[in-house]
Protein backbone atom coordinates (compact mmCIF):
# COMPACT_ATOMS: atom_id res chain seq x y z
CA UNK A 1 0.00 0.00 0.00
CA UNK A 2 1.13 3.29 -1.05
CA UNK A 3 1.55 6.15 1.58
CA UNK A 4 -0.94 8.30 -0.06
CA UNK A 5 -3.81 5.69 0.39
CA UNK A 6 -2.62 4.97 4.03
CA UNK A 7 -3.09 8.82 4.25
CA UNK A 8 -6.40 9.17 2.56
CA UNK A 9 -7.84 6.12 4.16
CA UNK A 10 -6.76 7.92 7.89
CA UNK A 11 -7.98 11.28 6.97
CA UNK A 12 -11.69 9.76 6.07
CA UNK A 13 -11.57 7.76 9.14
CA UNK A 14 -10.66 11.06 11.28
CA UNK A 15 -13.56 12.82 9.37
CA UNK A 16 -16.00 10.10 10.03
CA UNK A 17 -15.23 10.26 13.73
CA UNK A 18 -15.13 14.47 13.85
CA UNK A 19 -18.80 14.41 11.75
CA UNK A 20 -19.73 11.59 14.44
CA UNK A 21 -18.76 13.74 17.13
CA UNK A 22 -20.55 17.10 15.66
CA UNK A 23 -23.67 14.77 15.43
CA UNK A 24 -23.52 13.37 18.95
CA UNK A 25 -22.97 17.12 21.00
CA UNK A 26 -25.92 18.41 18.18
CA UNK A 27 -28.21 16.07 19.53
CA UNK A 28 -26.98 16.38 22.95
CA UNK A 29 -27.72 20.15 22.71
CA UNK A 30 -30.99 20.14 21.21
CA UNK A 31 -32.04 17.47 24.21
CA UNK A 32 -31.36 19.64 26.59
CA UNK A 33 -34.50 20.59 28.10
CA UNK A 34 -33.35 24.41 28.62
CA UNK A 35 -32.30 24.64 24.87
CA UNK A 36 -35.15 26.17 23.74
CA UNK A 37 -35.29 29.04 26.90
CA UNK A 38 -31.99 29.86 26.40
CA UNK A 39 -31.94 30.40 23.19
CA UNK A 40 -34.56 32.51 23.63
CA UNK A 41 -32.91 34.95 26.03
CA UNK A 42 -29.60 34.89 24.09
CA UNK A 43 -31.50 36.39 21.45
CA UNK A 44 -33.55 38.88 23.58
CA UNK A 45 -30.34 40.09 24.87
CA UNK A 46 -28.40 40.17 21.25
CA UNK A 47 -31.43 42.78 20.20
CA UNK A 48 -31.48 44.84 23.30
CA UNK A 49 -27.63 45.31 22.83
CA UNK A 50 -28.49 45.93 19.35
CA UNK A 51 -31.28 48.40 20.54
CA UNK A 52 -28.81 49.89 23.05
CA UNK A 53 -25.89 50.35 20.61
CA UNK A 54 -28.31 51.81 17.97
CA UNK A 55 -29.26 54.43 20.37
CA UNK A 56 -26.15 54.73 21.42
CA UNK A 57 -24.82 55.75 17.75
CA UNK A 58 -27.91 58.00 17.72
CA UNK A 59 -26.67 59.93 20.66
CA UNK A 60 -23.11 60.06 19.21
CA UNK A 61 -24.54 61.43 15.66
CA UNK A 62 -26.94 64.12 17.26
CA UNK A 63 -25.75 67.46 17.20
CA UNK A 64 -25.78 70.15 20.13
CA UNK A 65 -29.48 71.18 20.25
CA UNK A 66 -28.21 74.93 20.81
CA UNK A 67 -26.75 75.22 17.36
CA UNK A 68 -29.76 75.18 15.34
CA UNK A 69 -27.92 74.85 11.92
CA UNK A 70 -26.56 71.79 12.67
CA UNK A 71 -29.57 69.99 14.16
CA UNK A 72 -31.47 71.55 11.09
CA UNK A 73 -28.50 70.00 8.70
CA UNK A 74 -29.07 66.64 10.10
CA UNK A 75 -32.77 66.55 10.02
CA UNK A 76 -32.40 67.01 6.37
CA UNK A 77 -29.52 64.83 6.23
CA UNK A 78 -31.56 62.04 7.96
CA UNK A 79 -34.88 62.87 6.15
CA UNK A 80 -32.94 62.81 2.74
CA UNK A 81 -31.33 59.22 3.84
CA UNK A 82 -34.60 57.66 4.57
CA UNK A 83 -36.37 58.52 1.77
CA UNK A 84 -33.87 56.97 -0.09
CA UNK A 85 -33.47 53.97 1.28
CA UNK A 86 -37.32 53.69 1.09
CA UNK A 87 -36.89 54.42 -2.68
CA UNK A 88 -34.33 51.34 -2.73
CA UNK A 89 -36.71 49.25 -0.37
CA UNK A 90 -34.58 49.22 2.56
CA UNK A 91 -37.73 49.84 5.03
CA UNK A 92 -35.34 48.70 8.20
CA UNK A 93 -33.07 51.00 7.89
CA UNK A 94 -35.58 53.98 6.70
CA UNK A 95 -37.00 54.05 9.78
CA UNK A 96 -33.81 54.27 11.64
CA UNK A 97 -33.33 57.42 9.62
CA UNK A 98 -36.91 58.66 9.54
CA UNK A 99 -37.27 57.95 13.68
CA UNK A 100 -33.57 60.16 14.19
CA UNK A 101 -35.24 62.85 12.09
CA UNK A 102 -38.25 62.68 14.16
CA UNK A 103 -36.51 62.68 17.71
CA UNK A 104 -34.73 66.16 16.73
CA UNK A 105 -37.53 67.56 14.95
CA UNK A 106 -38.76 70.99 16.76
CA UNK A 107 -42.73 69.78 15.75
CA UNK A 108 -42.79 66.01 15.73
CA UNK A 109 -46.65 65.94 15.99
CA UNK A 110 -46.72 67.84 12.50
CA UNK A 111 -43.98 65.78 11.07
CA UNK A 112 -45.43 62.97 12.13
CA UNK A 113 -48.75 63.72 10.25
CA UNK A 114 -46.66 64.65 7.04
CA UNK A 115 -45.13 60.91 7.49
CA UNK A 116 -48.32 59.11 8.05
CA UNK A 117 -49.89 60.91 4.63
CA UNK A 118 -46.92 60.22 2.46
CA UNK A 119 -45.58 56.85 3.70
CA UNK A 120 -46.52 53.27 3.58
CA UNK A 121 -48.80 52.29 6.16
CA UNK A 122 -46.60 49.88 7.82
CA UNK A 123 -43.47 51.47 6.91
CA UNK A 124 -45.46 54.03 9.00
CA UNK A 125 -46.19 51.71 11.71
CA UNK A 126 -42.58 50.81 11.88
CA UNK A 127 -41.75 54.24 12.64
CA UNK A 128 -44.25 54.25 15.16
CA UNK A 129 -42.87 51.40 17.27
CA UNK A 130 -39.72 52.53 16.65
CA UNK A 131 -40.50 55.74 18.49
CA UNK A 132 -42.31 53.94 21.09
CA UNK A 133 -39.18 52.02 21.78
CA UNK A 134 -37.09 54.52 21.76
CA UNK A 135 -38.85 56.53 24.50
CA UNK A 136 -39.34 53.48 26.32
CA UNK A 137 -35.55 53.26 26.96
CA UNK A 138 -35.57 56.61 27.66
CA UNK A 139 -38.09 56.12 30.04
CA UNK A 140 -36.24 52.97 31.71
CA UNK A 141 -32.72 54.87 31.39
CA UNK A 142 -34.02 57.72 33.38
CA UNK A 143 -35.91 55.65 36.15
CA UNK A 144 -32.19 53.25 36.38
CA UNK A 145 -30.59 57.02 36.86
CA UNK A 146 -28.63 57.05 33.94
CA UNK A 147 -29.11 60.37 31.96
CA UNK A 148 -29.38 60.55 28.22
CA UNK A 149 -27.36 63.86 27.59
Amino acid sequence: MSSRLIAGIVAGICGTFFLGYCIYFDRKRRSDPMFKQKLVEKRREANQAQKDASLEEMKNRVPDRKDAAAVQQFFLEEVQQGEDLLAQGDFEQAVKHLTNAVVVCSQPQQLLQVFHSTLPEHVFQMLVESLNNIQNTATQKSEDGDSLD
